[in-house]
């Protein structure tokens, strides 16, 4: 796995680049100050996944992550930074970002969290998900128009995928097959243009249709 590090802090990049560097198979391949070295790096070492930091000069995190996807649909990025608020989290995932950990994370964190991207899966810090399921229980009611052409059964699915239900549970409480769930769920991730869940609770919080 080869893996870019943006920080815009000196000594936690090369602290990162140290332990993910000593990671079986995980060769660091560039280190970057701002996103702006981020996007540069990794156009020139094509890496597996970018581990990203938030708040940078020059171009940030979340500016970042969307010109990485911008630029490559398949780049995976990571997230780690100190901050876990509604907005650095949503800007984010919108962004693109498959996964989100905070500098809590341990060295075992930050290794699950490259692998599932790597493997095209989404890892969240359990901080992050219940801030994601905090928004989802205090958000508005749902706007009578729906974006995107989403179906109103389709609605009722993402709204309850953003509010952390798993295919089972959302099945059980529509009382549909947990197929009928997949196949609205995969409508409803080429509909909202979203990779994987994630995406597609990020795209919900901010249309106003998570519960």
């Amino acid at each position: 796995m080869r893996v870019v590090i943006a920080d815009d802090q000196r000594v936690v990049r090369e602290g990162l680049a140290t332990i993910i560097g000593a990671m079986p198979d995980v060769e660091v391949v560039g280190l970057a100050a701002d996103g702006a070295e981020a996007v540069a790096l990794a156009a020139e070492h094509r890496p597996d996944v970018v581990l990203m930091d938030l708040r940078m000069p020059r171009m940030d995190g979340v500016a970042a992550t969307a010109a990485l996807r911008d630029a490559d649909p398949a780049s995976r990025v990571v997230v780690l930074t100190t901050y876990a608020d509604d907005e650095s989290i949503i800007g984010a995932l919108s962004a693109g970002a498959v996964g989100y950990l905070t500098k809590d994370a341990t060295r075992d964190d930050i290794r699950r969290a490259l692998e599932a991207a790597a493997a095209g899966q989404s890892v969240l810090d359990p901080a992050v998900q219940a801030s994601l399921l905090k928004a989802a229980q205090q958000s508005p009611g749902r706007p009578s128009a729906l974006p995107d052409g989403l179906t109103e059964r389709e609605a009722e699915v993402l709204a309850l995928l953003a509010g952390g239900r798993s295919n089972t549970e959302i099945a059980e409480q529509l009382y549909v097959a947990e197929a009928t769930v997949k196949t609205h769920i995969n409508r409803i991730f080429a509909k909202t243009n979203s990779r994987d869940r994630t995406q597609a609770a990020a795209y919900a919080h901010r249309n106003g249709l998570a519960r």
